[in-house]
């Protein structure tokens, strides 16, 4: 992390300075390394003499100059990334004239050679704090300024900021600083809003763009040339109008950043970015083969979520990285609302956000590196790894329930009041918490106490007894919390209960009431007789996980999960079955069982491929390995006969032969596959596409099918970006000890882009293929330290993550994990990932005994 600023640093500097605008002159047509960068900064001190730094990340600096006055530039210390600034004056103006680096892992200003035709594309990435790799700055969200950015780029690119340019001039015959003649163009962007550092953004190339314009916003699509012809611009413009109607009238202020830009841009580490007014995304988003619906609803929740954040965010910024949780929360909860209510999606985005992001959070909050949602960040690397499933999906699942809590009606009100009195400033979450105080009445202190400053997830589960006519004598709803986290939280629930009628299970009784304390009595249930099915939290109002009783478990494995009528009692269901198998309470096979006899009878494409995903995961980590097999050989039998009865061309088809094509191990799945990718038995309506060739191969070479040749020549057919991160995968996949020893060495080797690395690491820890792991483990813990010292933040992320012996399900590896981190005492960001790393071992470990108990 350069410079790993602190919270304490942070606060000083903020405490000292005031930021009034920078002026950033950028020349980028002199090399493939380097580009120069001069930054001109006007600010102020309140204490005259003080000293201070500004950040700037691994340049070579030619020139500081403080006030007049030429600094020693000796005291630059690249790696830190501070620029020492002594005596300062109360009004100030600081110039520095270096090169800095372009970067080939997202992070900063990233530089990417497109295969297909050698074109050069750039684009920015500066959240948390990667700004000073392409600027002097000060790199922190609450010294918000102008930014007033000139660049010269060559003649046939685009350049794209936060702001619309003002001039382009052509430049037939500039020769740079060293020497090279060329045609360029200069671009100049006038003064943004004040904004933070990390928002502020660049994006250059010879991109291919679409223009539309919405309630008077120009908006602009950008991607590269040689993606253009997949772009669905229709689809992109219709969600963010809609958009921007919502959010409009929700809201009750115009978006306040003049155009509207999204790019798609090549190897984004991230999904997108909400730099204000150049939105960018994850190239992946532009579809150049066949997906499905689910997909395709995951790009419009992310357009919406990135434009959220242009008001809550960017106008309205938090004070310091404690409140990052609140930033993505409100984008996720607002963004999954205006999917339901102004999207063809409808309601059925709840069913998604209780299917994908709850589930997210419920995994991140029982690791032992949960913590609150209002986290405490002391410094950058902390942040970093704190992008995570309590910061997106269980704080906006907290939101929700703020929202039914306060009201919908009073919940805006307040947004709208807290947008009004803090725009263009840095607030805390009490800033937003006395606004909906104001609007609703309501007072809110103790539900932050509760919800915001405690960690864990409760678990919700059904206690009853009946009589001998299966009447309920008593019904009570039970609240637990682990030992390491002991808080019972106040719970608005709804109880559901459902009978199989007609072949039907439809709700036949419901009650809604607030669960308080370990116990809970349901009088209103008292004298009903129990159902087929009984549903704690029904409706999903709250956030924790919930129990199914004996005979409600018995009703979904023996076929009751498809007869719902509603796709969120089923979601919840699949949700329930899944927490229980991951804590070891259902056996993997009776839930591999639920799978196979129910997933016919989902529609819902995100939840049909949620669940799909999960079957496979429980079989190759959580089934007894006795039964590891046979629990293949069932899912794959299942995913056989679906493929062959689905609609020919539909979303299923898809769906099933791409779950197929991670699940086959046997020589007959593997034949069906082969047989598929040649056309022999390709079924009618399956457009085998570029994408779905790649996925197929790398099953076949997994499976030992399929070799290097193969991969050369399908990579010859497909020279793409997307071609040459597929290959990885496969080549990484190749099933015999030397390709794992050769792919080990390139990834330690350090000089893979981060797209590479992670495309490279996805292939190399095949799960099929555990024993092949084993020589790695070891390997592993030498390397994790040093990649942590060595690497950029979201490489060493990737490694520390990826690489850890996660298939490797013995107490061995765990103790390895405990053994390394007495010894070496990492960094506390890189212990909560080796942490998580163990746990997960451990909870395998758990699963696979209780399977075996079966």
């Amino acid at each position: 992390m350069a410079g790993n600023l602190t919270r304490d640093e942070a606060r000083e500097r903020a405490r000292l300075l005031s930021v009034q605008s920078y002026q950033v002159e950028l020349d980028l047509t002199e090399g493939e390394e380097r580009f120069e960068s001069v930054t001109t900064v006007h600010f102020t001190s309140d204490r005259e003499g003080a000293d201070t730094f500004i950040d700037l990340h691994g340049a070579h600096v030619r020139k500081v100059v403080l006030n007049g006055r030429e600094l020693d530039v000796s005291t630059y210390d690249a790696e830190k990334g501070r620029i020492p600034l002594p005596g300062l004056a109360g009004h100030n103006e600081l110039r520095v004239d270096a090169d800095c680096s372009y970067m080939r892992t997202g992070e900063g200003l990233h530089r990417f050679v497109d295969p297909v035709d050698q074109q050069v594309y750039l684009h920015s990435q500066f959240e948390t704090a990667d700004a000073h790799r392409m600027y002097a700055c000060f790199d922190q969200p609450d010294l918000k300024a102008t930014f007033e950015l000139t660049v010269l780029a060559p003649g046939d690119w685009e350049v794209v900021s936060n702001a619309a340019p003002d001039a382009a001039e052509a430049l037939e015959e500039h020769r740079g600083r060293h020497g090279t003649l060329q045609a360029a163009k200069r671009w100049h962007f006038p003064p943004t809003p004040v904004m933070s550092t990390y928002i502020t953004a660049l994006i250059a190339g010879p991109y291919a763009v679409v223009r539309d314009e919405h309630d008077g916003i120009p908006l602009g699509i950008y991607v590269r040339r040689s993606l253009a012809q997949y772009l669905d611009p229709d689809n992109i413009f219709e969600v963010t109008k809609q958009g921007f109607d919502f959010f409009h009238r929700v809201f009750g202020l115009r978006y306040p950043f003049g155009k509207y830009d999204q790019l798609f841009v090549p190897e984004f580490n991230a999904g997108a970015m909400e730099n204000a007014g150049a939105v960018t995304f994850l190239e992946d988003y532009v579809f150049r083969s066949r997906v499905t619906d689910a997909l395709i609803e995951r790009r419009a929740e992310t357009i919406l979520h990135e434009m959220a954040h242009m008001w809550f965010g960017d106008l309205v910024t938090m004070r310091w990285w404690d409140d990052l949780w609140l930033n993505e929360s409100f984008a996720t909860y607002m963004s999954v609302l205006c999917q339901a209510e102004a999207t063809r999606w409808g309601q059925g985005a709840w069913t998604t956000f209780a299917n994908v992001e709850k589930a997210w959070a419920y995994r991140q909050d029982q690791l032992p590196s949960t913590h609150p949602i209002a986290a405490d960040i002391p410094d950058m690397q902390a942040v970093e790894v704190n992008f995570d499933g309590i910061t997106y999906a269980k704080g906006a699942s907290v939101l929700k329930q703020l929202v039914a809590y306060v009201g919908l009606d009073n919940f805006l009100a307040g947004v709208r009041d807290y947008f009004n009195e803090h725009a263009w400033k840095n607030t805390t979450l009490q800033d937003l918490l006395s606004a909906l105080e104001r609007t609703s009445g309501r007072e809110l202190s103790s539900w932050s106490k509760e919800w915001l400053e405690t960690s864990g997830v409760n678990t919700l589960r059904p206690s009853f007894t009946t009589d001998d006519e299966g009447r309920f004598l008593s019904f009570d709803v039970l609240q637990e919390a682990t030992q390491e986290h002991p808080t019972l939280r106040s719970h608005r629930v709804a109880i559901g209960l459902y009978s199989l009628r007609e072949g039907v299970l439809t709700r036949t009784k419901r009650v809604e009431l607030d669960v308080v304390g370990a116990r809970t009595a349901v009088p209103e249930l008292v004298g009903e007789v129990q159902p087929d099915l009984v549903l704690v939290n029904d409706d999903d109002l709250t956030y924790a996980k919930i129990r199914l009783d004996e005979r409600s478990l018995r009703t979904l494995v023996g076929g009751g999960i498809t007869a719902f009528t509603e796709s969120l009692p089923r979601a919840l269901c699949w949700s329930a079955a899944w927490d229980m198998t991951r804590d070891a309470e259902m056996a993997t096979r009776d839930y591999v069982k639920l799978v196979v006899s129910g997933i016919d009878s989902v529609r819902d494409m995100t939840v049909l491929q949620t669940v799909l995903r999960q079957a496979r995961q429980a079989v190759q980590q959580y089934a007894d390995p006795a039964w590891r097999a046979t629990g293949l050989a069932e899912l794959a039998g299942a995913l056989r006969r679906l493929v062959a009865a689905a609609e020919p061309g539909s979303d299923h088809q898809l769906a099933y032969v791409n779950a197929l094509a991670a699940t086959a191990t046997s020589s007959e799945d593997l034949a069906f596959l082969k047989g598929v990718l040649d056309g022999t038995e390709a079924p009618e309506g399956l457009a085998v596409d570029a994408d779905l060739r790649w996925t197929l191969i790398q099953a076949l070479v997994s499976g030992g099918v399929l070799g290097a040749g193969d991969i050369d020549a399908e990579l010859a057919r497909d020279a793409t970006a997307t071609g040459e991160r597929s290959a990885a995968t496969s080549r990484a996949s190749i099933p015999t000890p030397e390709a794992k020893a050769e792919t080990w060495a390139t990834i330690v080797g350090g000089k893979l882009s981060g797209a590479l690395l992670r495309a490279t690491i996805l292939g190399f820890v095949d799960p099929h293929h555990p024993e092949l792991l084993e020589p790695y483990a070891d390997r592993y813990f030498e390397e994790v330290g040093r990649v942590w010292s060595e690497w950029t933040s979201d490489m060493a992320q990737n490694f520390a993550i990826g690489c850890y012996p996660a298939l490797l399900i013995r107490p061995e590896t765990v103790a390895r994990t405990q053994d390394h981190i007495s010894a070496k005492q990492p960094p506390h960001a890189l212990r909560r990932l080796l942490l998580e790393g163990a746990d997960g071992v451990s909870r395998a470990l758990r699963a696979r005994a209780r399977d075996a108990s079966a």
